[in-house]
């Protein structure tokens, strides 16, 4: 929750390949108080049945950059292991990005929804609401 002084941050992801969200994508919270200063990890959680991220770390006073990091080369490795055991010949297609780093800047007494839209060779993300 936003305050007067601080910023507040959720996000949820959707893999678009399979129109459904991504359960289980391990995420970073890291934020920073100026172009220079450096970042401070302030913790993480992962995705739940709905892709959603409902407990990240309320934002210290003063942040001024926030950093999410997606670790999705573990879920698509899952996804892809899955697939594997329903249909052995499927090309193994992996991940091409790792991890989705998205890094933006926020301001005290706003809230910042931002959702990544996912799939294993792209990445899109937007302010939501």
């Amino acid at each position: 929750m936003s305050t007067d002084t601080t910023a507040s941050v959720s996000t949820h992801i959707l893999d678009t390949s399979i129109g459904r969200p991504a359960k289980g994508v391990a995420i970073t919270l890291a934020a920073r108080s100026g172009s220079d200063a450096e970042w401070v990890t302030l913790g993480g959680s992962a995705t739940d049945a709905d892709g959603r991220c409902k407990d990240l770390p309320a934002l210290p006073e003063e942040t001024t950059h926030v950093r999410l990091d997606f670790e999705t080369e573990t879920y698509f490795a899952k996804k892809q292991a899955e697939a594997q055991q329903d249909a052995p010949r499927v090309r193994d297609s992996g991940a091409f990005f790792p991890e989705v780093a998205i890094t933006f800047a926020v301001k005290p007494g706003e809230h910042y929804h931002v959702p990544l839209l996912l799939n294993p060779f792209g990445y899109s993300v937007y302010r939501g609401s």
